[in-house]
């Protein structure tokens, strides 16, 4: 069962968050804003996978423009407008569920909410180095154009001393496929 994120799901999200991602990937401050960032109009474009009570999957997306641009937004390559894009900022799928199509039912779920906020576009970073590259994969499937590749957008620098990616460990140097999903 796909539905929208609420704050009684946070502690699950981030336990899979670090499963998924590493040690260190997100904490109740980080995720608190993000739940909020991505409400608008009072729509919630951040959405769970549930199983037999238990969260399997997680899409969290910020709204069209609540989120800041930074320095791996090629915003002069996407053809829209900066505040009309929302940013799929993370879909995380636990293993044992993986190859069902929940990343696309999530994303089809957040792509809704956004277009029901105003958004006219989405852009994410996925992980190039996800199993299979599972999250370029399913992006494209889904419609979304790369952008650019960003190296070492994860890394210790940018995402703070205390995330451990689960391939690189302290040194991340996983690659960020930037991509654009126009609806």
């Amino acid at each position: 069962m796909i539905r929208e994120l609420t704050h009684a799901d946070f502690d699950a999200v981030i336990a899979l968050g670090e499963i998924v991602h590493g040690s260190g990937y997100m904490d109740i401050a980080e995720l608190t804003a993000i739940y909020y960032k991505g409400i608008k109009h009072g729509i919630n474009a951040n959405f769970v996978a549930i199983e037999n009570d238990q969260l399997i999957g997680f899409r969290l997306t910020y709204a069209a423009g609540q989120w800041p641009q930074d320095q791996w937004c090629t915003v002069d390559k996407w053809g829209v407008a900066f505040e009309d894009v929302c940013y799929f900022k993370s879909n995380t799928i636990a293993e044992s569920a993986r190859g069902q199509g929940l990343g696309g039912q999530l994303l089809a779920a957040s792509k809704t909410a956004v277009i029901a906020q105003g958004a006219k576009a989405g852009v994410s970073h996925l992980w190039q180095q996800s199993p299979n590259n599972a999250a370029v994969r399913y992006f494209t499937k889904a419609g979304g154009q790369l952008i650019a590749e960003h190296p070492q957008r994860w890394h210790q620098r940018y995402m703070g001393e205390e995330y451990m990616c689960v391939i690189c460990d302290h040194d991340c140097h996983c690659v960020a496929c930037e991509m654009l999903l126009v609806f």
